[in-house]
């Protein structure tokens, strides 16, 4: 099961932390991703990180601006977004992949899905 929160209203040029809380998987590995979809648009990447945290993916439209980490003592992964702009609003979806990698980080390739925490930016 998993879990996204931390979504809200920010202005441009503003930042959010999301969270995904798993459960469920004990000790086998899984990789996560976050995915988004805004109104009228088809889901599309954002990010995704290995079960260890060791290898990390990011959607060019996000590179530099957005971070992925996950402390696994918590079971939770985080997306750090800062320098947000209204091109960023979108619901925010997380999602595991039941393997070490998340392969191509790709919304088909993942096994479970969260429900969606909504990102506004607007001034």
């Amino acid at each position: 099961q998993l879990q996204a929160s931390g979504g809200g209203l920010v202005q441009p040029g503003g930042s959010l932390r999301l969270s995904c809380a798993a459960s469920g998987f004990g000790s086998r590995p899984y990789a996560i991703g976050w995915f988004r979809q805004a109104p009228g648009k088809e889901r599309e990447t954002v990010s995704c990180v290995s079960s260890d945290g060791g290898s990390k993916y990011y959607a060019d439209s996000v590179k530099g601006r957005f971070t992925i980490s996950r402390d696994n003592a918590k079971y939770t992964t985080y997306l750090q977004m800062n320098n947000l702009s209204p091109e960023d609003t979108a619901t925010y979806y997380c999602a595991a992949r039941d393997t070490y990698y998340y392969g191509g980080c790709l919304d088909y390739g993942m096994d479970y899905w969260g429900r969606g925490t909504l990102v506004t930016v607007s001034s």
